[in-house]
């Protein structure tokens, strides 16, 4: 059958049936592989802050800046006609009780929880601008769309639920980069991000077209099509995925509504995140949604941190730094109740949580002396991982006197994305997918796995 002819076929059962539409892609998934070594964890949530969070603001203190404001450092630089004037970070610095890690007053609530945190502040990457940033931290690439992380670890690893897609993202708003950040590019459809948008209809087509016992023999008759169908095209795997979509799009219909049921939480859980009851689209709502998601055997949660357009975000930093207030403020309580709750249900050594952002900020003002604002800063930036295999309260790699460049144990995307993979199981080298022509990795040819953050 030609493919206009299948589209034509595929649309008439769709109108026929009413069958979830939208849904149709949703994987149902079995293992790639198996773990390669004894994993860490088992599952990851990903706390992404779009636009680049200042490290020199936030988790790197540097007592140079303010001491040298608006100080020139053409000369410190060796660079006589770089005229680029020191800016002191607008925020004091404290220690966490119990281990010792300088966070700022940026982050009061995650500061108090850095004794369950890796924290690396020598990471960096190779670009400067939001988009190949933002494309390189999620899929290694900064030229052209890769597999993504997510759909690296669905594929290698697969689901603990199958009713339930083991790739998810939830993101209110279109980021940077696009959806090609969770997709699944070459490797199978059915490990590409399932997208869930906060608020009333957090994914949409799910109410049934028809009651559910004629549904399920709807459901039925298209099986039974599909998979005569399937069994003249053995070699088809698009065709696979897709017959194997249908059911999980049920799945999603009994389940999914549930799932993001926040109603269901205590006030007391409400108030550990910070939540409202009947807000779906805060920050801590969605937090709340990423460990309802893992508890029913998600594999892989990202919280995408955008408010309204993707310029709405940390990168309003390009403005003024003052800025930062509001896009910490929404976020650091829900992350640190995160990591309370996860480690008050036990939760918390089988969770990776991954805390980052695609580039740093300088530490020079953008606009020159006198001015409020930062660029962005590629060469040196902080991420930070807590909960399954991670060591807690430790503190690597250093930037020098003001944060501008690495001066020990530099930590590249790629040895990010290593360690990632190495806390689930998988090694890195061996976790290859043939195309055209080549075998490909996340890590493209490169990456080493921080072995001095693993317990």
């Amino acid at each position: 059958m030609k493919s206009g002819n299948h589209i034509t076929r595929r649309k008439a059962l769709q109108t026929a049936f009413g069958v979830l539409p939208a849904a149709v892609g949703l994987p149902q998934l079995t293992a790639a592989t198996t773990a390669h070594i004894q994993p860490r964890a088992k599952h990851v949530i990903v706390l992404y802050m779009s636009g680049g969070y200042s490290h020199v603001d936030t988790f790197d203190p540097k007592p140079r800046l303010t001491r040298d404001h608006d100080i020139s450092i053409g000369s410190d630089l060796k660079r006589p006609g770089f005229e680029r004037y020191l800016k002191g970070a607008d925020w004091d610095f404290k220690p966490n009780r119990y281990c010792g890690t300088e966070v700022s007053d940026l982050f009061p609530h995650i500061r108090e929880m850095m004794h369950e945190v890796a924290l690396i502040r020598s990471m960096n990457c190779d670009h400067s601008d939001h988009g190949e940033a933002t494309l390189q931290l999620h899929t290694w690439s900064t030229g052209f769309a890769m597999p993504s992380l997510g759909s690296w670890l669905s594929y290698g690893l697969g689901s603990f639920n199958p009713n339930l897609p083991s790739h998810v993202v939830i993101s209110e708003h279109r980021p940077y980069s696009g959806p090609q950040i969770w997709d699944s590019n070459f490797l199978p459809g059915v490990h590409a991000g399932v997208q869930i948008m906060p608020g009333d209809e957090p994914l949409p087509n799910l109410t049934p077209a028809s009651p559910g016992d004629l549904q399920n023999l709807e459901l039925s008759l298209l099986d039974t099509l599909n998979r005569e169908h399937s069994r003249k095209r053995p070699v088809d795997a698009q065709l696979v995925a897709r017959n194997e979509s249908f059911k999980t799009a049920k799945g999603l219909q009994d389940l999914a509504p549930e799932a993001l049921d926040l109603t269901k939480e205590s006030k007391a859980t409400l108030d550990l995140y910070g939540a409202q009851a009947g807000n779906t689209t805060s920050y801590a709502a969605q937090a709340i949604m990423a460990r309802r998601l893992v508890e029913r055997g998600v594999r892989f949660v990202e919280i995408i941190d955008a408010v309204g357009a993707c310029r709405d975000n940390w990168d309003a930093a390009h403005r003024d730094m003052a800025s930062h207030e509001k896009y910490a403020s929404r976020v650091d309580k829900p992350v640190a109740g995160l990591i309370k709750d996860l480690k008050q249900r036990g939760m918390l050594d089988d969770v990776l949580l991954v805390f980052c952002t695609e580039f740093g900020r300088t530490p020079w003002a953008q606009e020159g002396k006198g001015t409020k604002s930062r660029n962005h800063h590629p060469s040196a930036f902080s991420c930070w991982l807590a909960g399954g295999g991670v060591k807690p309260g430790v503190v690597y790699g250093k930037t020098d006197d003001i944060g501008n460049r690495i001066i020990e144990d530099s930590v590249h995307i790629h040895d990010f994305h290593a360690t990632i993979l190495h806390i689930m199981g998988l090694n890195h080298e061996k976790l290859t997918f043939r195309h055209a022509g080549r075998d490909f990795r996340l890590t493209d040819i490169h990456g080493r796995i921080v072995d001095d953050i693993l317990l």
